[in-house]
């Protein structure tokens, strides 16, 4: 059974340090597109078997709020799930957070669409659906995102 949120631990290099010791913003980004990738994998969804099918999943938007830097002292956690799911997109919902889950790092919500391999907008098969629906987090009522 998947469990919520899908963790996914990043060490950080010193090559993603800015000059002050600090992961660079722009990291934080390639840490969500791993946690994202490393949770579809454990929904049955690998990059290559839904590319293999024509799809892909594009992102369209990225709200992150960055509340702490984090530095090269420990690895970082990305926390992975889905909001809400729609028929062809969805809103994901990450954080990156100490090891010991004490410290937020940066919270996102990542807006994310499903094309066709030229990038039109499709809809997919219901095997991708049934593995998007394993990542939603439940809300708090036990109804789904």
């Amino acid at each position: 059974m998947l469990t919520l949120p899908v963790e996914t631990t990043i060490k950080v290099r010193f090559a993603e340090l800015d000059p002050y010791g600090h992961v660079n913003h722009a990291m934080y980004l390639t840490y969500l597109e791993q946690g994202r990738a490393e949770a579809l994998e454990a929904a049955d969804l690998s990059l290559s078997r839904v590319a293999g099918e024509g799809f892909q999943f594009v992102i369209t938007q990225v709200h992150a709020r960055y509340l702490v830097p984090a530095t090269a002292r420990e690895p970082v956690i990305v926390r992975t799930s889905i909001g809400s799911l729609r028929r062809i997109s969805g809103v994901w919902s990450q954080e990156i957070v100490s090891p010991d889950g004490s410290t937020v790092y940066l919270t996102a919500e990542l807006s994310a669409g499903i094309t066709d391999r030229n990038g039109r907008p499709a809809k997919p098969p219901e095997w991708i659906i049934d593995g998007l629906r394993r990542l939603v987090k439940p809300a708090a009522d036990g109804t789904g995102g």
